[in-house]
Parts: structure tokens; C-alpha cells; sequence
């Protein structure tokens, strides 16, 4: 039992962790991706002096942290460029942009993939055109496009939806990331590829690349352009931003200009170039100066170098906070996330595909921006735990801050019993996936002291990260500088948690009774064990008997109605370890769920899981039978009605997480 609950809690981690990050990729996820997440913790400067933010300073500060991150993390090389009042201060390429040739990425003319930090640029256009008054963020969007999304409970999306990632929408990933090097089309991805509503527009956030795909279609149906066309003439060439794309593969001009990819640099295998669909949620290909110009603009009230993007009024109001899901932390502008740290004012965008991950952070207050790429994923953790370092440390050591003394609340054991339990992502799957993402709840703990623990975030020594409780249900890290924070309904429940120890893609949804992951791990363990005792004490029997030349004590109805509980047995077992193998797979290359390689397993699943539930019908009936023959011993009686126990819990489990829904939608 204890074998089968670590697979499971394992495996599970696995695929979060695939599903976290907050860009194209799901799992990123990132990312997508629940979420087992890595962070860097504050340097050693942490409230100490601060340094003067100077090229000179910057050089030394990163030329001695980033070779050791990069070394450590196994990536082959990145770019890191930083602007201030308007104005570049420090742009450099560090490692290798072609392992082989053993060059050093240029911050001028070498092209790192972006991820999801693309769609700074689609939510960019889309203000551009509510600027121009062609379009209204709080109208539906359906009066944009040329088909129709149902409202959900009453409620139609908007584009404030979409650019605060509350429309509802479920998670997809699904011929997101492909290497076929085909051209991609916005318009019959968006038609062939509709998630499925699991919450009302602006009820919960909940990361929907889907989302800025919609975005994107409307910017190219209400301007007549391409979206591709109309980013480059419209903020690209303003920009002076030369070596900037959306286009997918690259224009034959730019493409030597491409860094390899890698999956880590002592592997050395160059990666593919990745088709990212839709293009508006992740497809950009640029260079770290051509961010540069970007920042300043943001930064400097949408102009650059004299050219003018936006009027300051617009980007006042894309800065501007415009949700979040618990009081006090961090939520949403109008597509840029808020990352208020240090006491500093930060939006910004993080990008993952499954190789390059790169950050821009905007500082309003400061008058600064920071941009870095990396092109390689690296080892566990590797480039994801880079770029958070280094942003952490940079904070640190130029606007570092104390982290203020609060006292413990006086209810901290109370309501660290309180929040106890199993949380869920609201960024999931639930169509085709439900059982998965079942077994990536991440488990709040309540220790004896009054803090709590969340064990799949883990604090970079390796341990869960600690919280104590610092205000009625905000809690603060221990030894750290994050915040979490419990929301409940208005009888007292809990009903989900959030913190700013990694981006406001999500929040985590209180799970209780029997979709608890607990409760799945113990019956779900105890029920698979039972039938695997049952396979194995009927093939035992038969073979016992076949020795001994001993037939069954049964009559033919008997033995028909024991033979179909058996196979009935058999296929439960069956089907729910696939499920387990596919879990395996998941979480092992994420690549399976990208590149829709899981659809025809899901179909084999849903058979399986028919075969299952009529399985489970023979199990019981045949424990029914045994109850009204004659002389069954006490034994095989309470066998069997174990046995039909286990395969009732299982038959519910079945139908509770979808396994038998037939929908290929993920």
C-alpha cells in the first residue's frame, strides 16, 4: 500500500510540475503546470546595504552569479539584459548559444524563444486598439468574432477576462508545442480547439493560453491584418525591435540568427525548433536588445526612442491592478501579473516552451526592467530555479528590504487545524484528465507549533516550505519572504488558498471527502490490492486445483456467475493501473500530452473503463448469488462482499473523475 501511495504522490508530482509555469507550456505548466514548485530563496543581502545599480556593479554581480547558475543547472547558456530610467545599462550572453560551435549568445542578434512572455505583445495590441476605440474590454467578446462561445451560467467573456486569465476556461495542452515545422493557423486552431467552461468569466483565475489565442484572433479580425502583420508594423517597427517574430519557422533571414535548444547542456542534443499554437500565447522569437526596447516603452509611458505605442493614459491603465484572489497579494493587471516584492511595485510576464524559459520584470517605481532567456530546460528544476534565483538576488542586493517582525497570531493552532487538508489547482484539465489532476492535489499540513506546511513547495534546501500565521488566515514563510493566504466562503469553510511564492496563475481549491486525495490514496490502494488478491488467489486456486484434480465445488450457474465476477475483477484492475501508467508517462515527457500522443491511450482507457464499471456489476452480483446459495462458507462470503466493496468504490471512481467521459479534449 505504502509503494502504490508514493507512485502516486511521485508521478503526480511529476505532472504538476510539467503542467506549473505560467506560459505555452502547460504543465507548464508552467507552467502548466499542482505544482510542485521550486524557489529561490533571498540572498545573503536580504535588508542589507544597497548597492549602486550601475553597469560596473551589475557586471560583476552577474558575471560571478550567472557561468556558476548556469553550471549548476546544467543549461547551456542564456542573455540577460537590465534598463533603467529609460535608458540600457547592461545587456550580456553568457554560456553557449551552439554547444558545437561553442559561441556565446549575442544580446544583439541572437534569437532566444520567448514563451509565454509573447503575450505581453498580444495584450500590447489589443490596448492599442481599445486606445483607438475599436474595442471595449467589457464587451462580449462573441460581438468580435466569427463564432460563437456559449456564455457559462448566464455570464459572456470579455476581454478584461481574457487578459486577467478568468474566462473559465479549462486547461488544454493539446498540440500546443509541436516540431513538425508546419505553419500554424490561428483561425482553425481556435475552432477546432474551444475548451471546455468549468468556472463563470471572473469567478476564479485560472491560466488559459486558449485565451490569449482569442485575443490575438480578435486583434487580427478588428484590424484586417494578419496578427503576425500587425505586430510588426505596429510595435515591432516602432520599436526598432528588427529581429523580432511571431512567424512560424523562422523567416530564412533569421534564421542562423536562432539559438539551439537543449534539454540539458551535457546531453548536447539539439532540440527541434518548436511550432507554438496559438501563436499569440507563446510563439515569439527575439533577442534580449529588441526586449530592451520593449521595457523602455512599457516603462517610459509607451514611447520609444520618440515613437509612440501607446499614450501614457493606456499604459496607466494596462499597469493598473485589476483583480486578485485574496486580499493583499499579488493578482492581475491587464496581462502583465503583478510580482510586488522588496517593497517595490513589479508587473511582469515569465515564458516557458518545453526548452527556453525566460522572465521580464518591469519595476514602476524604479524606473527599471530586467529580461533573461534561457535555452536549455536544465536538470530537475534547472533553468526554472535559475532565473528566480537571479531575479531574487538582484532585488536583494539593489533595493534591499527587512522582512518586518510580526508576531504570531494568537489562532495560529486553531486555524492551522483549520486549513488542513487537500488543495486542487484551479489551472487543470477536467474533460479528459480529471483523474490525473485528482492525483496532483498538494497537501496542507498542520504541525504541533501552529505553522503549516505545503509540502510540494519546497524551499531551496530541499524541505517543504513553513508558514506562520501572521494575521486570521494569512500566514508568511518562515525564513523566507512569501505570503499565503486562506479564503473562505461566508459559513466559515475554507474554499481555496493562494500565495505569491510563484506567479498569480492559480489558486488552490479546498478538495474534501472522497475526491480528497487522501481518501483516493487509502480506498483507491486498499481496493487495488484486494483486486490484485483476488487475480491472484484465483489463479492460485485453479492451478491448486488442477494439480490436485479436484473440480470446483460449484454448479454451472455458480461457476458462470464466478467466472464473470473474476474477469470483472480483472478489468477494474486493469484499467486503473493504465490509468497509473499513463500517470507515469505524464509526468515522465510532458511532451506526450504537447503533442496530443495520448489521445489513442485515452480512447483504449475509456473502453477499458466501460469494461470496468460492467465488471463491476458482475463482482456484485455474483456476491449477491453467494449470498443466497447454500453452504458457502463465512470466509467466501465476507471475501466476496469485500470484493464487490472494493469494485462499488472503484465503479464510483470511474465515474467521479471522468474515466469513462470519451472526450479527448486536453
Amino acid at each position: 500500500m505504502k509503494f502504490l501511495a508514493s507512485l502516486i504522490a511521485t508521478c503526480a508530482t511529476g505532472l504538476a510540475m510539467a503542467q506549473v509555469p505560467p506560459s505555452a507550456n502547460p504543465a507548464a505548466a508552467a507552467s502548466a503546470p499542482a505544482p510542485a514548485t521550486t524557489v529561490a530563496g533571498s540572498s545573503a543581502n536580504a535588508g542589507g546595504q544597497a548597492h549602486a545599480l550601475t553597469a560596473e556593479d551589475l557586471s560583476s554581480f552577474l558575471d560571478g552569479l550567472v557561468p556558476f547558475a548556469l553550471q549548476r543547472g546544467d543549461v547551456a547558456g542564456g542573455v540577460v539584459a537590465v534598463v533603467k530610467d529609460g535608458k540600457l545599462i547592461f545587456a550580456r550572453g553568457y554560456g553557449h548559444d551552439d554547444l558545437k560551435k561553442g559561441t556565446v549568445p549575442s544580446p544583439a542578434t541572437t534569437l532566444f524563444r520567448i514563451g509565454s512572455t509573447s503575450k505581453l505583445f498580444a495584450w500590447t495590441a489589443v490596448m492599442q486598439l481599445v486606445q483607438a476605440g475599436k474595442l471595449d474590454l467589457d464587451r462580449d467578446i462573441n460581438d468580435y468574432l466569427d463564432f460563437r462561445i456559449p456564455p457559462f451560467q448566464g455570464k459572456p467573456i470579455t476581454l478584461r477576462n481574457l487578459m486577467t486569465h478568468t474566462p473559465g476556461f479549462e486547461d488544454t495542452a493539446r498540440d500546443l508545442i509541436t516540431t513538425d515545422g508546419k505553419p500554424v493557423n490561428l483561425e482553425h486552431y481556435l475552432k477546432t480547439h474551444l475548451p471546455a467552461r468549468i468556472y463563470a468569466p471572473g469567478e476564479l483565475v485560472a491560466y488559459s493560453n486558449y485565451g490569449c489565442g482569442l485575443a490575438g484572433y480578435i486583434v487580427q479580425r478588428v484590424s484586417g491584418q494578419d496578427f503576425d502583420d500587425y505586430i510588426e508594423q505596429h510595435i515591432f517597427k516602432p520599436l526598432d525591435m528588427q529581429h523580432s517574430t511571431f512567424r512560424q519557422p523562422l523567416p530564412a533571414a533569421m534564421s542562423p540568427m536562432m539559438a539551439a535548444s537543449y534539454k540539458t547542456a551535457s546531453d548536447g542534443k539539439v532540440q527541434p525548433f518548436e511550432i507554438v499554437d496559438p501563436a499569440p500565447a507563446g510563439a515569439m522569437s527575439t533577442t534580449a536588445l529588441d526586449m530592451t526596447h520593449f521595457m523602455i516603452a512599457q516603462l517610459q509611458g509607451g514611447s520609444y526612442d520618440g515613437n509612440q505605442i501607446l499614450t501614457p493614459a493606456t499604459v496607466a491603465l494596462m499597469h493598473t491592478p485589476q483583480r486578485t484572489d485574496a486580499p493583499g497579494l499579488n493578482g492581475y493587471a491587464l496581462g502583465f501579473y503583478q510580482e510586488n516584492r522588496n517593497g517595490q511595485t513589479i508587473i511582469g510576464h515569465a515564458g516557458d516552451t518545453d526548452y527556453f524559459h525566460t522572465d521580464l520584470h518591469l519595476m514602476l517605481d524604479a524606473d527599471v526592467g530586467v529580461f533573461m532567456s534561457f535555452n536549455s530546460a536544465g536538470n530537475e528544476g534547472g533553468a526554472e530555479v535559475i532565473r528566480a534565483a537571479i531575479f531574487d538576488a538582484f532585488l536583494d542586493r539593489y533595493f534591499p528590504v527587512a522582512a518586518p517582525q510580526l508576531p504570531t497570531a494568537a489562532t495560529a493552532k486553531a486555524d492551522a487545524a483549520r486549513v488542513a487538508g487537500w488543495y486542487l489547482a484551479s489551472r487543470r484539465n477536467d474533460s479528459a484528465l480529471r483523474m490525473l489532476y485528482a492525483l496532483t492535489q498538494t497537501k496542507v499540513s498542520a504541525l504541533p507549533d501552529g505553522t503549516i506546511l505545503t509540502a510540494a513547495f519546497m524551499h531551496p534546501s530541499g524541505a517543504p516550505m513553513h508558514w506562520r500565521e501572521v494575521g486570521p488566515l494569512k500566514y508568511r514563510q518562515v525564513d523566507g519572504p512569501y505570503h499565503l493566504e486562506f479564503v473562505a466562503a461566508a459559513n466559515g469553510d475554507i474554499r481555496y488558498w493562494a500565495t505569491d511564492s510563484l506567479p498569480p496563475v492559480m489558486i488552490f481549491q479546498a478538495v474534501t471527502g472522497l475526491h480528497a486525495l487522501g481518501s483516493i490514496e487509502l480506498w483507491g490502494t486498499l481496493s487495488l490490492l484486494f483486486l490484485l488478491a483476488t487475480l491472484l488467489s484465483w489463479l492460485c486456486g485453479w492451478l491448486v486445483r488442477r494439480h490436485y484434480r479436484r473440480p470446483l465445488g460449484l454448479d454451472a450457474a455458480q461457476r458462470r456467475s464466478r467466472l464473470l465476477s473474476r474477469l470483472g475483477v480483472l478489468a477494474l484492475f486493469v484499467d486503473l493501473v493504465g490509468w497509473l501508467a499513463l500517470l507515469v508517462a505524464a509526468s515522465a515527457d510532458q511532451e506526450i500530452l504537447l503533442h496530443g500522443a495520448l489521445t489513442p491511450w485515452l480512447y483504449v482507457q475509456y473502453v477499458l473503463g466501460v469494461l470496468g464499471l460492467l465488471g463491476a456489476v458482475a463482482v456484485v452480483v455474483h456476491a449477491v448469488r453467494s449470498w443466497m446459495a447454500p453452504r458457502r462458507g463465512r470466509w467466501v462470503l465476507a471475501g466476496e462482499t469485500l470484493l464487490a466493496l472494493a469494485a462499488i468504490y472503484l465503479a464510483w471512481l470511474i465515474v467521479a473523475f471522468g474515466m469513462v467521459s470519451f472526450s479527448v479534449r486536453y
